[in-house]
C-alpha cells in the first residue's frame, strides 16, 4: 500500500517569531519513504534541523513578519495491515524494565500520575495484568470521553479530562497513558498520521492524530483510545512523554493561525 501524506499551514506574524516544528515522518519509517515529505516555505527561510532527547527529527525557523505557508507533500510505503493485536502480550514487573523506558512510568506536564493514582486502581486492579489491563483503560477511556473539536484546550491535563469527560485525541492519550503508568505499565506519547483507510463513511476532517504506546510483551505497541479499534495506515511523526515534548509547532510570539489542512489518502491508481 502507498499512502500520500502531508500538510498546509498558512500563518500571520506581526513580526519575525522563532518556531519549532516536529513535521516530518519519524526515522523509524525511513525505509518505508518513497517520495520525501520535505517542509518547504513561503516565502523561503533558512530551516535548521535538529534531533531532540527522544531521538525526534525536528526543525527551527525564524519565521518573517507578515504571511508564512508551510508545505509537505510525501509518499509512504505502508504494510496495509491493521495495528498488531497480541493479547498474550505480558506485564513486566518494574525491577524487570529496561532502563530506557522508566522515564514512561513517571508523571509529565499532562499526565497527572500522583493525582489519579487510586482511581486507577480503583478502575483496574482486578483486570489481568498485561494487553487485557491495558485494553481495559482504553475501553472505559474510549466510553467516558465525549470527543469534539469545541472541548479542545491547551491547558487541559489528564485529570480534568477525567472529570469533564470531554476532549480530544490527544486528551484521549493522556488519560489512558496516566492510568497505565499508575498501574506501573510504561506508556509514551505518539503523533502522526492517521487516516481513514479501509474505514466506513462518513470521513471526519483530516487532522494529525495522538495515540499512546504502552510496553508490554518485551516491546511497544500501539494502542488508540480515541477510535479503540485496530486501524491501518498509521503513521508515526514524534514519541515523547506527552504532547507537551512533540508540538507539532511551537511559536515563541504572537501569531494567527490562518488556514490548516492535513491529508493521509491511499494511493489507488
Amino acid at each position: 500500500m502507498k499512502i500520500r501524506v502531508g500538510y498546509e499551514m498558512i500563518y500571520e506574524f506581526p513580526q519575525p517569531t522563532p518556531m519549532i516544528m516536529v513535521l516530518g515522518v519519524h526515522f523509524t519509517r525511513a525505509s518505508d519513504v518513497i517520495v520525501p515529505d520535505y517542509l518547504t516555505t513561503d516565502p523561503p527561510v533558512a530551516i535548521n534541523p535538529y534531533r531532540d532527547g527522544f531521538g525526534n527529527w525536528c526543525t527551527r525557523i525564524v519565521a518573517p513578519a507578515g504571511r508564512l505557508r508551510l508545505a509537505a507533500d510525501g509518499i509512504i510505503r505502508d504494510t496495509g495491515l491493521p495495528d498488531a493485536t497480541v493479547p498474550s502480550a505480558s506485564q513486566h514487573a518494574v525491577e524487570d524494565l529496561p532502563a530506557e523506558t522508566i522515564v514512561y512510568l513517571l508523571g509529565s506536564r499532562y499526565c497527572e500520575t500522583d493525582q489519579l493514582s487510586d482511581t486507577a486502581w480503583k478502575l483496574f486492579e482486578k483486570q489481568p495484568p498485561g494487553w487485557a489491563r491495558v485494553q481495559a483503560i482504553c475501553d472505559f477511556v474510549h466510553n467516558h470521553i465525549q470527543f469534539g473539536y469545541e472541548h479542545a484546550r491547551a491547558t487541559k491535563t489528564s485529570r480534568e479530562v477525567y472529570h469533564e469527560g470531554k476532549g480530544v485525541c490527544r486528551d484521549f492519550a493522556h488519560l489512558a497513558i496516566t492510568f497505565c503508568r499508575c498501574m506501573n505499565i510504561p506508556a509514551r506519547y505518539c503523533t502522526g498520521y492517521l487516516g481513514d483507510i479501509a474505514m466506513p463513511p462518513p470521513y471526519a476532517p483530516g487532522d494529525f492524530a495522538g495515540w499512546f504506546e504502552a510496553y508490554i510483551g518485551g516491546r511497544w505497541y500501539a494502542f488508540d483510545p480515541r477510535n479503540n479499534v485496530p486501524r491501518i495506515g498509521r503513521i508515526l511523526i514524534a514519541r515523547g512523554r506527552d504532547a507537551a515534548d512533540v508540538p507539532i509547532t511551537q511559536t515563541f510570539g504572537p501569531n494567527t493561525l490562518v488556514s490548516f489542512k492535513v491529508w493521509t489518502d491511499e494511493i489507488t491508481s
